[in-house]
């Protein structure tokens, strides 16, 4: 049995690993705004109702492992805030709502989380094949690809910064998955993988993928988007 962070949990992907973990008996603390009653019904999950662009706010979570936990075996930074919008109506405070979550959301956490982090602990977070260097960009996505992209060095620089101390950092940059994010940003497209498996392959790559990468990054995509 494994302690677990998963965010974003509302819906989507970051729901069905949350399920997935909790069915196969670890502990799971679900963070995300809403909080849905299957998940809080669930006797092997804790939820907490955390806006993640707000700093303040993740200091519950390690008033919560100090008092119970008391270690972290895996988080999954999996909560992503996503705008479609012409770059030229774009502005300063777009950009600025995006990244609270998608960059400084990642990079909060993880630090109120590093006391209670140890030596084969596995932080993985969820990027975007809109992140990497070279792969098909989508108009209108400034915002989310350029923050994806950032997370992808964060995790780089992390894991060479913490590689001492046993602590793996990896990312999974994911292509297109059938969730509402999804129809969100291109209605009416149809992905080739439902939430449900590719919460499966990031159930077994957070569990055992630090046996094998460290400070990578993994693209997970059959298809663009």
């Amino acid at each position: 049995m494994k302690n677990i962070i998963i965010t974003g949990t509302s819906r989507g992907i970051g729901f069905e690993i949350a399920l997935q973990f909790a069915n196969t008996g670890h502990q799971v603390l679900a963070i995300s705004r809403k909080t849905p009653k299957e998940l809080i019904e669930h006797s092997n999950i804790t939820c907490l109702s955390i806006d993640l662009s707000s700093e303040k706010e993740l200091y519950r979570v390690s008033d919560f492992l100090s008092q119970t936990w008391k270690n972290v075996d895996v988080i999954i930074h999996n909560a992503g805030s996503l705008l479609l919008k012409p770059f030229s109506q774009t502005t300063q405070e777009d950009f600025e709502n995006v990244y609270k979550v998608n960059v400084f959301g990642v990079a909060n956490l993880t630090r109120v989380c590093l006391p209670f982090l140890q030596k084969g602990s596995h932080v993985v977070t969820i990027s975007s094949m809109g992140g990497i260097q070279g792969s098909m960009k989508f108009a209108g996505l400034a915002a989310y690809s350029s923050s994806k992209g950032a997370v992808i060095t964060l995790s780089e620089l992390l894991a060479e910064e913490y590689r001492e101390q046993g602590i793996s950092f990896n990312v999974l940059a994911l292509g297109a998955v059938q969730t509402e994010m999804l129809q969100e940003a291109f209605p009416g497209y149809e992905a080739p993988l439902s939430a449900k498996e590719m919460a499966e392959y990031v159930y077994d790559f957070s569990l055992n993928g630090s046996k094998y990468f460290n400070g990578r990054v993994i693209e997970v995509s059959s298809s663009t988007p």
